[in-house]
This record gives C-alpha cells, sequence and structure tokens, in this order.
C-alpha cells in the first residue's frame, strides 16, 4: 500500500510516518519502480504500536525503547514494567505541576474583580515576576 493508504489505516498522517521512518522508529519503506513509498502489514503493525504508545504520552525516545522491546523476544517484561512505571511516575510529577498552576491560577481569577477598571491582580502578578507564587 502507498503511504496514503498507510495514513489512513493508522491513523497517522503522511509527514509522520515519514518522520517515523527518518529518524528510524520505522523500518525504510520498500520503494516501488517509481520511488513511491510502499508498506506491508508488518509496517502497518508497527505503525499503530508507535500511535497508541504516542497516544499514552511515550516520548519518541521511550517509544524506541518499547519498540526494541517489544521486538526482542527473549525480553524480561520486568525491563517493559520499568519503562512504564518510569512513565507514570513522570505524568504524577507533571500532573502536580499542572495542579500547581491551575490553583496559581485560580486564586489570581479568584481576586479579578472583572469589570470595568483597569486595575486587574492578574497582570499585577504576571508583571511582578512572582508568577505562580
Amino acid at each position: 500500500m502507498n503511504i496514503g493508504q498507510a495514513a489512513r489505516q493508522s491513523g497517522l498522517s503522511a509527514k509522520m510516518i515519514r518522520y517515523y521512518e527518518s529518524i528510524g522508529l520505522l523500518s525504510a519503506a520498500h520503494r516501488s519502480d517509481s520511488g513511491y513509498r510502499l508498506y506491508r502489514a508488518d509496517d502497518l503493525h508497527t505503525l499503530g504500536f508507535i500511535k497508541r504508545a504516542r497516544d499514552l504520552g511515550f516520548s519518541l525516545e521511550e517509544v524506541g525503547r518499547l519498540l526494541t522491546l517489544w521486538q526482542d523476544r527473549s525480553r524480561a517484561s520486568a525491563d517493559v514494567k520499568a519503562l512504564a512505571r518510569a512513565h507514570v511516575e513522570d505524568l504524577d510529577r507533571r500532573i502536580d505541576e499542572l495542579t500547581a498552576l491551575r490553583d496559581s491560577l485560580q486564586q489570581l481569577v479568584s481576586h479579578c474583580q472583572g469589570d470595568e477598571r483597569p486595575d486587574c491582580p492578574i497582570l499585577a502578578n504576571l508583571a511582578s515576576g512572582n508568577c505562580c507564587q
């Protein structure tokens, strides 16, 4: 199948497929006599794996490690679990950071009168350099 068909079936854009190929996450596509990329069922399976891993928030580096583990039939599942556990810990840290940002911004919003007057605690806080304190 050509790249357009592979894109439709995988749910990825043709641009992303070319990018994943360029960085080595996907093997170089076979080429037709006219130079067009041709993809096999195995390539689609790999693209589906990549898409699901990216949808779960894994970085490209992590996806590469997961692909290596997936393709290694002698892997230890403990290695996969350790990588996934580290990702969960990173997500928890990011959630905590976003929660703190939301709480800080919510506090600023609650102190803003939101009327026709020009004074605004949100802008005053941003201008003071003490954002999110």
